[in-house]
């Protein structure tokens, strides 16, 4: 039987869980996939009595072998199990020898004999990667994604003596998503629950409860291993069956078509969801409608239509090629080399003898791949090129698009010389006509110095809450996206120009330039009233950036007493130093002033940040990334990914190359982050999480004063505020005409168009928490609050929702303890004199952001700040928030600050040195 399966790219691991029945296995096969499964079976106590597997490749012995060794494991290397059909004798003697109760093939490429198969007590289960009866035979991932199936998965079944026929043990699925590719699913799905899936088959044995299904032969289907004759691409059918064709054949053995009479193959493709992107005719044997060149690919038509984009491209000589640099692939002439570029030549060739050890003598011709190198040669080859190369840092992709020794030193001389290094920022905006004004939004992922979509293509709609309209399509951003852009970050800390250079107050400047057009763009995109927008949203963000601007050449450690160890002296001090990359998580509510807030503390410290804003307001966040390129900020110091926090999000969090995570959200998906952070690489995290801050106003302040900056507690950005009075508590003899007065105001206020200058108040920022507030006021009734104004959504286009009041609130209800995150004012009144009590009420609470006390007693005043549990609080005023002054909360409203001095040491480490002299 002939088991076949992908490489594996990356490792899984799964705690550790001890059963009773244990078992005695054969692991027969290789590849990462087949060590994990033997690793980890291992770790659940079952004992692996024999590894057999292929003999070693080129000196190279599997990852299977290698791992069984190191534990001192039998390993048995047979090239072959049988001759003309009969089992060779001396390979079964040696199979029988270690007594297996079960055989286990993870990835097997060797015909077992059903002998060996039968042999143990339990016989033997294999893995394959497809639901079975579908895609019986080899390159099942393969034919999944090229039939178009919409789910994809594997089994694990008990072997028999047909191909892929046996009995189902267990089998488990996942979607194929739109743009999904082998790697994808087999690094996202079918390797790491594969594993888990090995071991949980092996232990159901154990425990004699494991099931043999028949299988059905309705529906059942065998394709075998595809040809590079049989490849070729049939362009008489839609985009969407033209992309499944390609993505089915990457990487092996290449969908291809002929061009100018030649062979090229297509690799990377994604279906084109937005509109296509202008470029060059490029005329394709047997396609109805020209291809197009285009600065992100090659996009091809099917006959529905609709397009897809092909990113690289291959010819018959093996050279691969970016499809977007088709028509001047052949112009580059060849470099003349320096003396010193010659030694880096040399140096490159020692290390590809190293690495292709098979071959006798590395030529200008020698091919890289054709050679026998893999996947994990090109990860060897990078590396080795940067320890011994003066850092100089490739991409793996470098290694793929100049496979010949002589082109490969071509690439590597002109990233020496810097050729590759200046590249023109190319955006395409989404403009419109708003506000006077003609507002251009970058909508596209912003990576490396470079706006580009999302690895597999997907976009999501950005939604305008004033009328509920589609703003644009933006880039979603895939674990792939993600990773490169922290690969990006990671580079430009660790060998670019960012540590001698201050772009960060020439951002400041471009960014008061632009500050109309990002206010209207904040209005547009989160609703913000633009007079708001432009005062505190941008002009915040401004002040933000030139205050940190000043801290880049201020940060400094102590010199430190410390005892001396006599007859010598020491000098002990200490130094602040960036943490390295750094991912920012920002919410929705001040989209661009939140963004300032963490990534200018961050970047004035030295480091580089990857940042992710909130789903639903990503374009400031966009803009802001075409600013620092303005501004001079270094490609890959700055990287702005669009996405969803379940992928995006959740990966920064868990990525091993990112040292601190600022997120300001949540207190539920700030434990989850915690948590990821911690169990990850015990990351470095600020929190700043959810708040109910209680504001107290007794009898004796200025009434008129806690009346005004009381509704501007609760209503200031539609109460979408992590700071904004979730309680007010007034004293009882005021409290009837406090909230009278209230009232009265809140009959003034103006709800309607952001962009009107006279509007007070916007809507909500986005229609599932407009439901929210309305159900959250739908609790507060049924609970016997009364409420006194509003509750309901305005009756008009977009999502907005009346200011509300309500009184009556006991400790008990849910009001009371819930914040809202919009403009509900939750009114308890507190018998007169009853400083401790409120008090106590007040601090009843997991939450500790904000809080005030408006009073004309000061020393009232400062009793009550003393007693308040809270990072932040006010007296006799609220919202004021300065650059200088740190804000963060205590309990579970998080730790860490922003602003001020202590914001920087969030991203800073202390090192100790000591000398003796």
């Amino acid at each position: 039987m002939l088991r076949r399966g992908c490489q594996a790219l990356r490792r899984f691991s799964t705690g550790r869980v001890y059963f009773k029945n244990k078992l005695k296995l054969a692991l027969i096969g290789q590849s990462l996939f087949g060590q994990e499964v033997y690793s980890h079976l291992c770790k659940e106590g079952h004992r692996v009595v024999g590894v057999f597997t292929v003999p070693d490749k080129d000196g190279k012995a599997d990852p299977l072998a290698l791992a069984a060794e190191k534990d001192g494991t039998p390993v048995f290397k047979f090239p072959r199990w049988r001759v003309k059909g009969k089992t060779i004798k001396e390979v079964a003697e040696a199979y029988r020898s270690v007594g297996a109760e079960l055989n286990v093939l993870p990835f097997c490429t060797q015909f077992i004999p059903m002998d060996i198969i039968d042999s143990p007590k339990h016989g033997s289960i294999i893995y394959h990667p497809s639901i079975l009866p579908r895609h019986r035979g080899a390159s099942a991932i393969n034919w999944t994604l090229i039939m178009g199936d919409k789910k994809a998965g594997f089994s694990v079944f008990w072997a028999d003596d047909g191909l892929d026929t046996g009995p189902i043990l267990l089998q488990k699925s996942c979607d194929v998503e739109p743009n999904d590719t082998v790697d994808a699913l087999y690094n996202r799905f079918l390797f790491p629950e594969g594993i888990k899936a090995m071991v949980e088959a092996v232990q159901l044995i154990a425990d004699g409860k494991a099931p043999r299904i028949p299988q059905t032969e309705e529906g059942a289907t065998y394709e075998g291993i595809q040809k590079k004759e049989n490849a070729k691409i049939s362009w008489d059918q839609s985009a969407e069956v033209l992309h499944n064709w390609v993505r089915g054949h990457d990487k092996v053995p290449g969908a291809w078509t002929e061009i100018n009479g030649q062979m090229v193959t297509f690799y990377g493709s994604s279906l084109l969801n937005s509109s296509v992107p202008p470029g060059e005719p490029l005329e394709i044997k047997g396609a109805k409608k020209p291809g197009l060149v285009t600065k992100n690919g090659l996009v091809l038509f099917g006959n529905d239509g609709k397009a897809l984009m092909v990113r690289n491209l291959q010819f018959e000589d093996g050279k691969m090629i970016p499809a977007s640099q088709y028509f001047s692939a052949g112009e580059t002439s060849v470099l003349e080399l320096t003396a010193e570029e010659v030694k880096v030549a040399e140096t490159i060739k020692v290390i590809w003898a190293g690495i292709l050890s098979n071959v006798p003598v590395i030529e200008d011709s020698t091919d890289f791949f054709k050679s026998g190198a893999s996947s994990m040669d090109v990860v060897r080859l990078v590396e080795e090129i940067r320890q011994k190369c003066g850092g100089l840092q490739l991409q793996n992709e470098d290694v793929y698009m100049a496979t010949k020794f002589e082109d490969f030193i071509q690439k590597v001389v002109r990233k020496l010389r810097g050729e590759d290094q200046e590249v023109e920022l190319v955006v395409d905006y989404v403009s419109k006509e708003v506000n006077e004004m003609t507002v251009k939004m970058p909508y596209q992922c912003f990576i490396n110095g470079q706006f580009t979509d999302a690895d597999d293509g997907k976009t999501y709609d950005t939604i305008n809450p004033t009328d509920g309209s589609t703003i644009c399509k933006v880039s979603y951003a895939s674990l792939v996206d993600v990773d490169k852009a922290v690969a990006a970050a990671k580079d430009a800390f660790e060998n670019g120009e960012w540590g001698r250079m201050n772009a960060r107050e020439r951002l400041a400047d471009l960014l008061e330039k632009n500050q109309e057009e990002l206010a209207t763009i904040e209005a547009l995109d989160s609703g913000a009233v633009y007079t708001l927008a432009l005062k505190t949203h941008i002009g915040m963000s401004v002040q933000t950036f030139r205050y940190f601007a000043g801290w880049c050449d201020k940060i400094q450690g102590s010199t430190i007493p410390i005892n001396q160890a006599r007859p010598n002296r020491n000098l002990t001090f200490t130094k602040k130093e960036p943490l390295g990359v750094c991912a920012i998580i920002i919410p929705w509510n001040y989209p661009l002033m939140m963004l300032a807030w963490k990534s200018a503390a961050c970047l004035a410290a030295g480091n580089t940040l990857v940042l992710k804003p909130a789903q639903v307001t990503p374009l400031t966040a966009l803009k802001f990334a075409e600013l620092s390129v303005e501004a001079g900020f270094p490609k890959g110091v700055i990287n702005i990914i669009p996405g969803s926090g379940g992928v995006a999000g959740q990966r920064l969090s868990e990525h091993p190359d990112i040292r601190k995570l600022g997120f300001t959200g949540s207190t539920l998906i700030g434990k989850q982050i915690m948590k990821s952070c911690a169990v990850s690489n015990l990351k470095k995290v600020s929190l700043e999480l959810g708040g109910k801050s209680p504001l107290i106003i007794f009898n004796d302040c200025e009434l008129d004063k806690a009346v005004r900056m009381g509704m501007g507690a609760v209503f200031f950005n539609k109460g979408e505020n992590c700071i904004a009075a979730g309680r007010l508590f007034v004293e009882e003899s005021i409290h009837d005409e406090f909230v009278t007065r209230v009232v009265e105001e809140i009959k003034k206020m103006k709800i309607g168009d952001p962009l009107d200058r006279a509007t007070d108040h916007g809507p909500q920022n986005h229609k599932a928490h407009l439901e929210k507030l309305l159900q959250y006021c739908e609790a507060g009734v049924k609970e016997g609050a009364t409420l006194v104004y509003g509750g309901r959504q305005v009756q008009r286009p977009g999502f907005f929702m009346e200011p509300t009041v309500f009184t009556d609130v006991e400790d008990h209800m849910y009001l009371a303890k819930e914040e809202s995150f919009g403009p509900i004012m939750v009114i308890s009144k507190f018998q007169n004199g009853d400083i401790d009590g409120v008090l106590q009420r007040a601090n009843n609470t997991e939450y500790g952001l904000a809080s005030g006390v408006f009073t004309r007693d000061i020393n009232k005043a400062m009793y009550v700040s003393e007693k308040l549990e809270a990072g932040t609080v006010f007296i006799n005023t609220y919202n004021k928030t300065d650059v200088a002054a740190p804000f963060g909360g205590v309990k579970q409203s998080g730790f860490g600050k922003d602003l001020g001095e202590e914001a920087l040491n969030e991203y800073l480490k202390t090192k100790t040195v000591t000398l003796e002299y």
